[in-house]
């Protein structure tokens, strides 16, 4: 099935189209939405049914015909972490996502490409797998989010005093990372053995626009236990 939904803003000049093609459980959908919703840019979105991909999300991302794609005036930028550089560089009122300080501007892409590549990749590993495989895979996580925690220490945010960049790319901690472990049946993550992650999740709930892109947390354990049923079905 798919939906579209239009969210509207003053920010922008009426001449200029903005659309988002996604998927409503995605934390890289999710991701481009806060993006926009934070620099008061209106858009339409498009839910992708990504086992029924539609032609048009193929036409506007034919190399890896993934969601998310940000269509701007007819043209299409695909990638999340390409999305936002986009939606900063065109858009540049506040908030400024990435710092025009060279050395702040390379580390936040560093900390992004870690949460992307380590952090996520991890996290699917500790979702379908069992036994031992998965045992380690939580392990590797835990060590991952530590280092996290380890660079947002004594920070409001990971730029510092504001929402940014890599604020935006680490939002899935805010609420996919939670309902994720609970229809796992573990525990990873709390504010126990991550207290300074948790400190900057109380940031980020303070900004209306995070709380405007939470994932509905029943249908989303829903959507999780789906899976995972399927994965196990698929494994015997």
């Amino acid at each position: 099935m798919k939906w579209r939904t239009i969210f509207s803003s003053k920010t922008m000049g009426d001449d200029e189209e903005v659309k988002v093609f996604g998927m409503w459980a995605s934390p890289y959908s999710r991701r481009v939405e806060l993006a926009l919703k934070l620099k008061g840019i209106p858009y339409e979105y498009i839910e992708e049914d990504l086992s029924n991909k539609s032609a048009l999300l193929i036409k506007h991302n034919p190399v890896h015909q993934k969601i998310p794609v940000l269509v701007h005036n007819g043209k299409s930028i695909p990638e999340s972490l390409v999305i936002l550089e986009y939606i900063d560089e065109t858009w540049r009122n506040n908030p400024i996502l990435l710092s025009q300080d060279p050395y702040d501007r390379a580390m936040a892409r560093f900390w992004a490409k870690f949460i992307d590549e380590k952090i996520l990749s991890t996290t699917r590993k500790v979702s379908f797998t069992t036994g031992k495989e998965q045992e380690h895979a939580i392990e590797e996580v835990t060590e991952q989010l530590k280092l996290l925690e380890n660079e947002v220490k004594g920070k409001a945010y990971f730029g510092g005093e504001g929402i940014g960049y890599v604020d935006i790319v680490a939002n899935f901690l805010v609420f996919w990372f939670g309902n994720l472990q609970e229809a796992l049946g573990i525990n990873i993550f709390s504010q126990h053995k991550f207290p300074f992650i948790f400190e900057w999740i109380q940031n980020q709930l303070k900004i209306d626009m995070v709380d405007e892109c939470r994932i509905p947390k029943d249908k989303h354990l829903t959507y999780i236990q789906t899976k995972l049923a399927a994965f196990k079905s698929a494994s015997k």
